[in-house]
């Protein structure tokens, strides 16, 4: 069995944490992990961490990389499979089929499992049986799983069970997010279980169903990959449920009953985690009640006779809102999309291949940020027409490249780079660097940069 995570979303819900540059599958939201290195962790369990791949953007892939490396030093950069531009999920599962078929030369008839890498699953032990359970019993059908609901959820989609037979139910029918109303009726039921977007299938069924339900994919996915991956962006965004789960007589569900969440929302967060580390003692309360704070600094939050409210404090962005508006927040960044605000799409904390900075003071005459870089990581050679740079070691051991002398920095230590020198910075210790860099100039825009090396070919 191989296990694809699908990786390429945008969590429009979870602005401010959430942006386009590092979206709500890279946050770690409720422990010392992010939902997609908890998404990886749980996959280990149920089959060989070689055997675990990803689908991601061009935009994610170091990412991706860097995360799962953290976590599994052993991850290879092969592993992840990238799509030339987004075009929703089932371009993206064909892509990762036909990547696996050929690339990977894997059977037509092993089985593939696709899963989402923003969901919490706390108990993985129980997803994994029903994974293992999955595999056992998929045969030429194409398999999904299904949460008994709680509650009457509105910001789920829904699935219909139909007969059963052998541990699984053949499905009735898909359902989408429905109101209130509806809601409260699928749960009265007992017919109906929120649907988790997890897929089950071999190579040899989907490529069927690819054929008989969405021939304009299937003949692009007929081609060789090259050819596939070149006509990508001509293909039409569809999901795989619209595309083939909705239209097929095989779409069987495995119910499960163990606790999960899409975290879709911060309404969502603050139920499932009110006591979790964004409930922490730099908040305090007074006269308030159900306030649920997350911040990703280590802020003073004070409130004072207020209730019922979500507080998110991002490095460059705060959001408030009130206890049942969460799914809402789409709107707040559609307005800041439209009117171009940047912090739309970019955080002040910008990820790179290389490790991670972020802008701790922004003025048009200087600029102060706070770099790490990994171990035996090092930035591109490189050179600005307009800034001047000074670097300070805060932690660890840097080798400061300048024009053709290089330099061993040490914590404490610093150099000064003027405009137009060439000069490179790389981490040839064990553990991160860190250093404080100071520009100043008449222009500090990210796109004053030469580069003249770059090992990730920018």
């Amino acid at each position: 069995m191989k296990c694809v995570i699908l990786c390429g979303g945008s969590g429009t819900r979870l602005w401010p944490l959430s942006r386009k540059n590092y979206p709500k599958q890279f946050l770690s939201l409720y422990g010392g992990r992010s939902l997609l290195q908890e998404t990886f962790l749980r996959m280990k369990k149920a089959l060989p961490p070689e055997n675990i791949f990803f689908v991601t953007g061009k935009g994610y892939r170091y990412n991706v990389f860097n995360q799962i490396k953290e976590i599994y030093p052993k991850f290879k950069e092969e592993n992840i499979i990238l799509e030339p531009v987004q075009r929703n999920t089932l371009p993206a599962v064909a892509l990762a089929v036909k990547y696996l078929r050929e690339k990977i030369k894997i059977p037509v008839g092993e089985t593939l499992i696709f899963v989402p890498s923003d969901h919490s699953i706390p108990d993985g032990n129980a997803f994994v049986r029903l994974v293992k359970k999955m595999n056992a019993s998929i045969g030429n059908q194409i398999g999904t799983i299904g949460i008994v609901p709680t509650k009457p959820e509105t910001g789920y989609g829904y699935i219909e069970k139909g007969r059963k037979s052998n541990g699984y139910f053949h499905v009735a029918q898909f359902k989408e997010k429905p109101d209130e109303g509806a809601a409260k009726k699928y749960i009265a039921s007992e017919k109906y279980l929120w649907n988790l977007g997890i897929y089950m299938f071999t190579a040899k069924t989907f490529e069927g169903a690819l054929k008989k339900h969405v021939p304009e994919i299937a003949r692009a996915y007929g081609k060789k990959f090259d050819a596939f991956i070149g006509g990508f962006s001509d293909l039409p965004k569809i999901s795989i449920d619209n595309g083939i789960s909705e239209q097929s007589d095989k779409i069987i569900v495995f119910q499960g009953s163990f606790d999960w969440s899409d975290v879709g929302s911060f309404d969502r967060l603050a139920e499932e985690y009110p006591n979790s580390k964004d409930q922490h003692s730099r908040h305090v309360s007074i006269d308030s009640k159900n306030v649920f704070v997350h911040t990703t600094s280590n802020r003073l939050v004070t409130t004072l006779g207020v209730e019922d409210i979500v507080i998110v404090e991002n490095n460059d962005s705060i959001l408030i809102h009130k206890r049942g508006r969460g799914e809402d927040v789409k709107k707040v960044l559609a307005f800041l999309e439209e009117n171009k605000y940047p912090e739309a799409d970019h955080n002040i904390l910008v990820h790179r291949p290389w490790g991670k900075y972020e802008v701790l003071i922004d003025t048009p005459r200087y600029k102060v940020k706070k770099i790490l870089v990994y171990p035996g990581a090092k930035l591109s050679y490189q050179s600005h027409e307009h800034r001047s740079e000074h670097w300070v070691v805060v932690e660890g051991v840097a080798v400061a490249k300048i024009e053709n002398n290089e330099t061993v920095l040490r914590k404490n230590q610093s150099t000064f780079i003027p405009a137009q020198a060439k000069h490179r910075l790389s981490n040839p210790g064990k553990v991160n660097l860190e250093i404080v860099e100071v520009q100043t100039g008449d222009y500090l825009g990210e796109d004053d940069i030469v580069r003249f090396d770059d090992e990730y070919i920018r």
